[in-house]
């Protein structure tokens, strides 16, 4: 990460606060906010974070202290509520070689598809099989609905027969935007909102084969993988900053507004509310905004059905080192 200029920040209402108005700031738990910031801290070669993160690297003190000693809370408004969902790291299950059980492939980016213009939609690559016999196939996977919402995360893992996992990461996608399966069922008719969850899905899918079919091609964005090997199966997936993410404290943010690697305090309302200071360390392409997030929730069916109840509002308040903060806001 080369610098710290944030392009939205020219529009939007940039207010610095202190940390006293931070709901539940004292209460944190700041040692285990830090060890997270370190994991990134180094890749931040912006003159302002440099010495920040030195001193992050040898501090032995207090880790609340050293958050209110180099830091600034800055509230940023783009003039759009806060929304806060959340993601997570699947895990399906697959094998190396194709068979009657595991047949739906997980392809590797094509080198001919272009960066940032549309190529074949979902319909085409399946139905088609436009990729059928390059070798292109990292796995197969056994469901097809399974597959599709490892695509909608980005990355995850999948469980081979022998009980050992490939761990995939983001490679590309075929430039078509991304639709809701949840929201096309509730538009058809067939479930109200509120009953729409990624198991009530799977399983309309397997009860209606072919209507099943459409309603994931109807989704024409297509993710395409790469194989991570270098990762450590007890750690997170590689976020936008190439480093593992960590659960409940990983945010994915908009970098328009909130520069990675940044400390962010969150206030999430909702059914289960929380404060708790987070780190910008990976970004999404449905997260746009000043007051925009994704949090990650962790790997596995369970982070995922956590991950699918969140959808609540609130408020980010980004950590700026001090000098970078008041130059936002100069008559401060």
């Amino acid at each position: 990460m080369s610098g710290t200029a944030i392009a939205g920040l020219d529009e939007a209402e940039v207010s610095i606060l202190d940390f006293s108005d931070l709901v539940g700031w004292e209460d944190e738990n700041h040692v285990e906010a830090l060890a997270v910031f370190k994991e990134t801290c180094a890749l931040l070669n912006d003159p302002q974070w440099q010495p920040i993160c030195s001193i992050a690297a040898a501090h032995e003190g207090p880790a609340r202290s050293f958050f209110e000693l180099f830091f600034r809370p800055v509230l940023v408004d783009d003039g759009k509520a806060g929304l806060f969902t959340a993601y997570y790291e699947p895990e399906i299950r697959g094998s190396r070689t194709r068979s009657a059980r595991y047949r739906y492939p997980v392809y590797r980016k094509p080198p001919e598809v272009p960066p940032g213009a549309q190529w074949y939609s979902r319909e085409v690559i399946e139905r088609d099989r436009v990729l059928d016999g390059r070798g292109l196939e990292i796995a197969w996977a056994e469901d097809p609905v399974e597959l599709q919402f490892l695509q909608i995360q980005g990355s995850g893992r999948i469980r081979l027969p022998d009980g050992s996992a490939i761990r995939l990461g983001y490679a590309g996608h075929n430039g078509h935007p991304f639709r809701s399966l949840g929201d096309e069922l509730v538009r058809r008719g067939v479930y109200d909102p509120h009953q729409v969850s990624a198991p009530v899905i799977r399983a309309w899918v397997r009860r209606n084969p072919v209507e099943g079919e459409k309603l994931l091609h109807h989704n024409s964005s297509y993710v395409f993988f790469r194989e991570v090997g270098h990762v450590p199966a007890d750690r997170g997936p590689l976020g936008a900053m190439n480093r593992s993410i960590t659960a409940h404290r990983t945010l994915a943010v908009d970098p328009e507004y909130t520069p990675l690697g940044a400390p962010v305090w969150m206030e999430k309302q909702g059914d289960a509310p929380f404060n708790r200071l987070m780190i910008a360390q990976d970004t999404g392409s449905r997260i746009k905004g000043a007051q925009r997030a994704d949090i990650f929730f962790g790997t596995g069916d369970d982070a995922g059905e956590e991950a699918g109840r969140v959808r609540d509002p609130g408020r980010m308040v980004v950590l700026l080192p001090i000098q970078h903060a008041y130059a936002l806001k100069p008559e401060g």
